[in-house]
């Protein structure tokens, strides 16, 4: 028999929420719309591979120089199939020094040329027995990066005298040879030998195929 004296025991049963949707899923039973999901997926990966791409422009066009050697001129430092870098930025804030390995082009063709710069804007350049000499000095010019045997004297005949005088390289323009000597053309024959400042495209800085090697301090 009931109490009225005591308290009635009543039981409570936990009430249980649903946690709420997240952000971005779709209600229960709502069917997801495949189509408009793949378009977002695509459209996605076309912004980066049109970012990839613009970015590649970039670095190719303003950056670096891609270049690939087809040729044995500047053996042994650079050999036939090498594909080096060369730095665009390299002359912003220098200028060319002797010995560096430079990309350029020439006026009338859109081959690349790969050479080394022996003479410099103003000064006068002689090759005598195969050795360079700058500004009538008696000391040849370095070398030791030559491939072969050096031989052969280059430079401007006086129709008068026939005495071969040396070149005399204009302002803004360079005098470059390719390291194998024996086999490159170069300033000492073509008919227009001097390389213009603005044709100079990068400096040589490292060959990554085949391998690694650097070009900068050669």
């Amino acid at each position: 028999m009931h109490d009225p004296r005591r308290p009635s025991r009543v039981s409570f049963k936990p009430v249980v929420k649903a946690p709420p949707p997240r952000r971005g899923s779709k209600p229960s039973g709502e069917i997801p719309d495949v189509k408009k999901e793949l378009w977002q997926e695509a459209l996605s990966w076309a912004k980066t591979i049109v970012f990839v791409l613009l970015f590649a422009a970039f670095v190719n066009n303003i950056v670096i120089v891609n270049a690939w050697v087809p040729s044995p001129s500047m053996e042994n430092t650079i050999r036939t199939d090498d594909r080096l870098v060369a730095f665009r930025l390299s002359y912003i804030f220098r200028e060319p020094q002797r010995y560096d390995i430079v990309v350029f082009g020439r006026d009338g063709s859109n081959i690349l040329y790969v050479k080394r710069i022996l003479g410099l804007p103003g000064e006068s350049l002689l090759i005598a027995n195969g050795h360079v000499y700058i500004n009538g000095s008696d000391v040849p010019q370095r070398y030791d990066f030559i491939k072969g045997p050096i031989f052969g004297d280059h430079g401007v005949r006086n129709p008068e005298t026939g005495v071969l005088e040396p070149f005399i390289i204009p302002e803004g323009h360079f005098f470059v040879l390719g390291d194998y000597r024996s086999n490159s053309a170069d300033s000492r024959s073509w008919a227009e030998p001097f390389v213009p400042r603005g044709r100079l495209l990068g400096r040589a800085v490292f060959r990554y195929f085949p391998g690694f090697a650097n070009l900068s301090n050669r």
